[in-house]
């Protein structure tokens, strides 16, 4: 065989390697990339594994419980009882606060709206500030609301139950902060955070308001879970 034949051999299976293994490449390197262009938040809160299997990607890996708030009725700003973390199809932005608090619970209140008027127009995403103070009655829960959620009331409510222990529900089922203040009974100390939740009422962020930075990333992170949220139910957002 002399050198031109050699190098046309050569040639040959060059290009047949390129033609059998190039596409597979770019089917490998395609789908690596769309999975990972997506950003997940993380799941916040203790984890346990369940001991059983689940597929995921066409894997079968172990299924982890993640924490998840429970629903719990509680009265609202319009006077009417309703079940919060009852939705599964909404996100949901929590804090706390108590009315006669005219320090943190009014910062709260206050850097909250802006973010809840970049939201209005997506039912899916709704608001809610707790009341910790069992001494805050409906009817004052209406009257305050209205200093703050004018016009934006159905996306943003105000809830709170004299007959619910909201000191004991935040620190166990929304993992903040809350206390009767040591110095003063009538007062109490609550998180500086929103908490970010997703329609399986899981805790995906923490949002500290003294940071100006933070409240910008809640922004971010809101329309970031809505595209999980879009992506992994579908049918649910477009029926909301």
């Amino acid at each position: 065989m002399n050198a031109s034949s050699r190098k046309k051999n050569i040639s040959t299976v060059i290009i047949l390697v390129i033609v059998l293994l190039v596409p597979g490449f770019l089917y490998v390197m395609l789908n690596r990339m769309g999975s990972n262009s997506y950003i997940v938040l993380p799941v916040l809160g203790e984890k346990v594994l369940s001991g059983e299997m689940k597929r995921v990607m066409g894997r079968e890996v172990l299924d982890t419980i993640y924490h998840q708030i429970p629903s719990v009725s509680l009265w609202n700003d319009r006077g009417d009882t309703t079940l919060f973390m009852g939705s599964d199809s909404s996100i949901s932005v929590v804090h706390l606060f108590y009315t006669r608090d005219d320090g943190l619970s009014q910062a709260l209140l206050e850097r909250l709206r802006p973010v809840v008027e970049r939201f209005q127009h997506n039912q899916s995403v709704k608001f809610y500030s707790i009341s910790v103070d069992p001494t805050d009655s409906p009817e004052e829960l209406v009257n305050f609301a209205k200093r703050f959620n004018k016009g934006l009331e159905s996306s943003w409510q105000f809830l709170g139950d004299p007959a619910v222990d909201m000191l004991d529900f935040s620190r166990k089922h929304l993992l903040m902060d809350a206390m009767r203040d040591t110095g003063d009974s009538t007062r109490f100390v609550i998180s500086p955070n929103y908490a970010l939740i997703d329609s399986r009422h899981r805790i995906r962020g923490f949002y500290d308001i003294n940071l100006k930075t933070e409240v910008d990333r809640l922004k971010d992170e809101i329309k970031v879970q809505v595209v999980e949220e879009l992506r992994n139910n579908p049918l649910k957002i477009e029926k909301k």
